[in-house]
C-alpha cells in the first residue's frame, strides 16, 4: 500500500509554532515551557543566557519561557534560546558577578 503525505494542520490565528514540540517542565525555580529546536530550524543566531555565548544558525538548542498556564501569548516576551546543555546545568551555577 502506498504511503500518503499528510500536511500539519495549520495552526489557527494567533497560537504560538515554533519547529519543534513543546513540552512544560517543573523544576524548582518553577514550570517551564521548553521546546526543542532542531538544528534545521534555527535560521538566526542567538545569545544563550547561561553561558553569554552566540547560539550559531543550524545549532539544535532550546528555547524556554516561563509557564503561566495555557495563555502563551502573555509569556512571550520572556521566551530564551539556550543551548541545550546551559539549560540542563542553568540551576549549578553560581550567580553571575559584573
Amino acid at each position: 500500500m502506498a504511503r500518503r503525505n499528510r500536511r500539519e494542520p495549520t495552526p489557527e490565528p494567533g497560537e504560538f509554532k515554533l519547529g519543534g514540540f513543546r513540552k512544560i517542565e517543573t523544576h524548582p525555580d518553577g514550570d517551564w515551557a521548553v521546546t526543542r529546536v532542531t538544528g534545521s530550524a534555527a535560521t538566526k543566531a542567538y545569545r544563550c543566557p547561561g553561558c553569554d555565548m552566540e547560539i550559531k544558525p543550524a545549532t539544535p538548542h532550546v528555547v524556554a519561557w516561563p509557564y503561566y498556564g495555557d495563555d502563551i501569548e502573555s509569556s512571550l516576551p520572556d521566551r530564551r534560546h539556550w543551548h541545550t546543555t546551559c539549560w540542563a546545568n542553568r540551576l549549578n551555577r553560581r550567580p553571575r558577578t559584573r
